[in-house]
């Protein structure tokens, strides 16, 4: 299907039609390595490969980013004085990305960066139940009884107990004081500072706190804090499947 090129620049958030002829003034708009000077051009984005200031892009209604937070930025979209989570992302990019659910500033981990207003809500309704799985490292020893305590809820002060967790201990460290271990806890609710005050129902303190996963959408191992990457079809695909309903 052939389509204008400056009204897909417009649909892919990339450049508005008045923004777009600049960018064809200027060169920097390729169909095949070929220069494109006018907005009027048509291509077939099944076929064709269109290129900006040299980069490739793929015509796709929305875009779905994996980010490895780092500790130390916020989860927003812009903020004046903070380093924000879309920082990191690269500049040729959909322009209405946001993220999907919310991060504490020294909290890092899994981060789910799109367009899809409609996944997104389904991602975060509370109703969907979807599970976040984090590893932490916590001041104090997770006992049986603690297992249990996250498994019945916990009043962490709002109106009603957290939904049950799963909580699973990795490795203990004891010593002359209460002692440190590593922990995985899976919720499936997005309270305000969830973990940390739900660990602090139970007399231990957060250390080091990673988002691991967000229902079927697991951190690539790969990726190292601050970097990012597109999802692959079949995470798209798994995500809409099981969440996105």
């Amino acid at each position: 299907m052939l389509m204008r090129i400056d009204k897909v620049l417009s649909q892919l958030k990339i450049a508005t039609r008045s923004e777009s002829r600049k960018l064809f003034a200027a060169g920097r708009v390729m169909v095949n390595r070929e220069t494109v000077k006018n907005g009027s051009f048509r291509f077939d984005p099944e076929k064709d490969q269109l290129y900006v200031d040299g980069n490739p892009v793929s015509y796709e209604p929305y875009q779905y980013w994996m980010l490895y937070k780092p500790a130390g930025c916020i989860t927003a979209t812009e903020d004046a004085k903070e380093q924000t989570v879309m920082q990191f992302l690269p500049p040729l990019r959909h322009r209405d990305l946001s993220p999907v659910g919310r991060l504490d500033k020294d909290t890092e981990g899994l981060l789910l960066i799109t367009d899809d207003g409609a996944l997104n809500h389904a991602l975060l309704a509370p109703g969907k139940h979807v599970e976040k799985e984090y590893f932490a490292r916590v001041r104090g020893l997770v006992t049986e009884a603690t297992v249990r305590q996250f498994a019945q809820g916990l009043e962490i002060g709002e109106k009603r107990p957290t939904a049950p967790a799963v909580l699973e201990a990795v490795s203990s460290h004891p010593d002359a004081g209460e002692g440190w271990c590593e922990v995985r806890v899976t919720v499936t609710e997005g309270k305000f500072h969830q973990v940390k005050r739900m660990f602090q129902a139970v007399g231990m303190e957060v250390l080091y706190l990673k988002r691991l996963r967000m229902g079927t959408l697991v951190l690539d191992e790969q990726l190292k804090p601050g970097e990012c990457r597109l999802l692959t079809e079949e995470e798209i695909r798994r995500l809409k499947s099981d969440h996105g309903k």
